[in-house]
């Protein structure tokens, strides 16, 4: 079950709004574009630091989210996000001033204590991913490049190779681009159904659309992934989140984190 969570910041009137799954058990959000000081078209959680918005304002946001989450500016680790499958490891977990990207990449995991792993995503598929046994945490940017040519299978193959049980992960998707408002063209469609089953949908002479929560939900189910838990919001539909394709690029975005903090640690 998705919860949302709103909390008023002290000395300030704007409203963050966050959405939790269920099915984690550790410290997560996906946020939603509600609390931040950006102003339009970015307005107002903008937390993307490749858009035309003011890095100032991005920086505020960031440190904005992270004290209403109590992590410290350190502990947050993202990426140079560009649609591949390269996978990080992230080990900082402390620290008062914001982090550099580790570098270019669309998954990073980590199993230091305290740590914070992140994407960035307006309409892209985010996927957290959670080991409980061997106290492993990831997150992945799989926009439709990335479904394809395999950057969760590539999230996944890094956890098992410390370790981690695929039979043992939770996974959550993030709010993203629905098959509703995800059109697509021939050529992309023909790329999507060389790979997966019955996530090409053709209706009449218009274009088809693409599922990539069915895409998603394959390749985690043929990994061996047995819990997961979809919010399942469309970006472009819903006003409250960011929209690439929605806003024609003029967008901020969204951040998915997941902490490695459990029970008894």
């Amino acid at each position: 079950m998705t919860q949302i969570v709103k909390r008023v910041l002290l000395g300030c009137a704007a409203v963050l709004e966050i959405l939790r799954a269920s099915a984690l058990g550790v410290p997560h959000g996906f946020t939603t574009r509600a609390g931040g000081v950006s102003p339009a078209p970015f307005d107002a959680l903008n937390l993307g630091i490749n858009t035309a918005d003011a890095p100032e304002h991005v920086a505020r946001n960031t440190l904005r989210l992270l004290e209403h989450e109590r992590i410290a500016p350190g502990a947050l680790s993202t990426l140079e996000q560009v649609h591949g499958t390269v996978v990080h490891e992230a080990k900082a977990s402390g620290g008062t001033a914001l982090a550099a990207p580790l570098g270019a990449g669309d998954a990073v995991w980590t199993e230091q204590p305290g740590a914070v792993v992140g994407v960035r995503v307006a309409d892209c598929v985010p996927v957290l991913l959670v080991d409980p046994e061997g106290r492993r945490v990831a997150a992945v940017h799989a926009g439709w490049r990335g479904a394809v040519h395999g950057v969760l299978e590539a999230a996944i193959a890094a956890l098992k190779a410390r370790g981690t049980r695929p039979a043992a992960l939770r996974a959550a998707v993030g709010p993203h681009l629905l098959s509703c408002c995800f059109e697509v063209g021939d050529e992309v469609a023909e790329q999507f159904q060389a790979r997966f089953e019955r996530v090409v949908i053709r209706t009449g002479a218009g274009k088809p659309h693409v599922s990539l929560l069915g895409s998603v939900r394959q390749i985690l189910e043929g990994a061996g992934v047995t819990r997961v838990e979809a919010l399942e919001h469309c970006t472009s539909c819903d006003p409250r989140f960011f929209s690439h394709r929605r806003d024609r690029g003029q967008t901020g975005r969204h951040l998915a984190y997941v902490r490695c903090a459990f029970e008894g640690a």
